[in-house]
């Protein structure tokens, strides 16, 4: 029947016949590039992307309570000069810096931490690492103590630099542990490995905080990663645990600790001053924190964070009307709640 009203079409106009196959085309890839995330035309969108039948995967969290929390000092840093931390913790803990840490050594110090004894105090992590660093210099800490330490290698040692990438250590790696055993039995996390890029001669980026991990008494690996929520609006940050953010000890870091099999990566900064100043600009513009409206009704309270972008921009109503993440568009796997409290009555 298609076919004989396609011929018919075409005795009768042959320009039309053309025009009716092209547009049929076009909008037939444009709803095929819709569905997979490109940039197209709202009206040629499918309308699947926008409501979803079928809800979002629901990843089931579970809250620990973090002891550790580290920030970086303020003042120049160098690796000359050396670098200013703050630790806040819980309970009195133990500093430890070490220097230039083989990239290597450490990857094999986190594996054995799953395989083999737990990394709760300083003596088995430098054994677990094989003694393959510069410098380590330790500190005492008490729990209600948030003096900055400030460590620095040895100037006798006449490192200035760690070399072009790939690098084969790590500049500073920064450890926490509890200092009393009581308060190790007392803890599911047992230490906090934070990596931290330190400006040198081959690389004049501001300080940072790579990684951070964070180890558990049953031998688990978790990753600290941010969470990303708009700006707009007022209220306390709440929920992610940012190693860069200054938030007090208490904050649980459930909303972004994720279960990681491998090793961290190996040690890598950007060379492009233009690219960091992107970074922080859109780390500026997206900050997590809690009584902010979603995006899409701006009615309901933010709860729900989208899986794997990270960005919690959505109520509870809203998550399961869309496939694709309304700030970036990544196609949305599972996503969790920030807080277990009942939503409230929300109108759309």
């Amino acid at each position: 029947m298609a076919a004989v009203f396609l011929v018919t079409l075409y005795e009768y106009s042959p320009t039309f016949y053309i025009s009716v196959i092209s547009l049929c085309f076009v909008v037939t890839a444009a709803m095929v590039l819709g569905w997979f995330g490109f940039d197209v035309p709202v009206i040629l969108r499918s309308t699947d992307e926008t409501e979803s039948n079928l809800p979002t995967p629901e990843k089931k969290m579970v809250q620990v309570t973090n002891p550790f929390a580290l920030e970086l000092g303020s003042g120049p840093s160098s690796v000359s000069e050396g670098v200013a931390v703050r630790p806040r913790c819980l309970e009195p803990c133990v500093l430890s810096c070490f220097w230039g840490c083989g990239v290597n050594a450490l990857q094999g110090a986190l594996q054995s931490h799953q395989n083999g004894p737990r990394l709760s105090i300083p003596r088995l992590f430098e054994e677990a690492l094989q003694f393959q660093y510069h410098h380590c210099q330790t500190f005492q800490v008490d729990g209600d103590d948030m003096q900055e330490r400030h460590t620095q290698m040895p100037a006798e040692l006449g490192v200035q630099d760690f070399g072009l990438l790939p690098r084969e250590r790590y500049p500073l790696v920064v450890v926490l542990t509890l200092a009393e055993p009581d308060a190790r039995e007392a803890y599911n996390i047992v230490s906090s490995v934070s990596v931290i890029h330190v400006p040198d001669k081959s690389y004049g980026l501001s300080t940072r905080t790579l990684f951070q991990y964070l180890l558990t008494t049953q031998g688990n690996m978790y990753e600290l990663k941010p969470l990303f929520m708009s700006g707009e609006g007022a209220g306390p940050s709440t929920g992610a645990l940012d190693p860069n953010q200054r938030a007090p000890p208490q904050a649980t870091p459930q909303a972004t600790a994720a279960p990681i099999d491998g090793e961290p990566s190996p040690a890598a900064v950007h060379d492009n001053d233009e690219d960091d100043v992107d970074e922080e600009e859109e780390e500026e513009e997206w900050c997590e924190g809690k009584g902010r409206d979603c995006v899409v009704c701006q009615n309901g309270a933010i709860n729900r964070v989208l899986l794997p972008c990270r960005h919690a921009c959505v109520c509870d109503v809203c998550v399961s009307r869309f496939q694709h993440c309304p700030i970036c568009r990544a196609f949305v796997m599972e996503s969790f709640a920030l807080s277990q409290e009942p939503a409230a009555t929300q109108t759309h």
